[in-house]
């Protein structure tokens, strides 16, 4: 299996949306409502260049399989849209995607990685796990169409 990575795009909305509603198909109750609630979705690039982060994009034959970005916090970084279609979970994805956004982050120096996760996604949970996050602690409700509840992980840096 032959998978590309290369840096988000404001085109990739259509690639990026479909992964997207393809991975939330898999949990109960999960909805992606781009206009109201993701509408970065539709330009990432720009997006994530305004807040002074980046965002990546894992290819299979042209259509896009895996997605990760990230924003400055203090301190760190934020690990925003990690999503890997579930036909090819298990496989590297996560791990090379995350790769990206610690190499990065190393980069600027950071002292810590955080991110949100829903309660819903077990297997994104044991990545972080198993890649040193630390989390589960503190949860968070967004008051979205999803009735989203999330775990807050961290990792500090070397």
């Amino acid at each position: 299996m032959t998978i590309d990575y290369r840096r988000g795009r404001d085109d990739d909305a259509e690639g990026l949306i479909t992964l997207i509603e393809k991975c939330y198909a898999g949990y109960e109750g999960c909805v992606l409502d781009v206009d109201n609630e993701e509408p970065q979705l539709r330009h990432i690039k720009t997006y994530f260049e305004g807040l002074g982060g980046e965002f990546w994009v894992a290819e299979k034959e042209g259509n896009v399989v895996g997605c990760i970005g990230y924003k400055p916090v203090e301190g760190g970084v934020e690990i925003k849209h990690l999503y890997v279609d579930g036909d090819i979970r298990r496989q590297g994805l996560g791990t090379t995607l995350c790769d990206l956004v610690e190499e990065a982050a190393v980069k600027r120096k950071c002292e810590k990685i955080v991110l949100w996760t829903d309660t819903r996604f077990h297997e994104a949970h044991s990545l972080y796990e198993r890649r040193g996050f630390v989390g589960k602690t503190e949860t968070r409700e967004l008051h979205d169409l999803s009735k989203s509840v999330e775990y807050y992980y961290e990792k500090t840096l070397p």
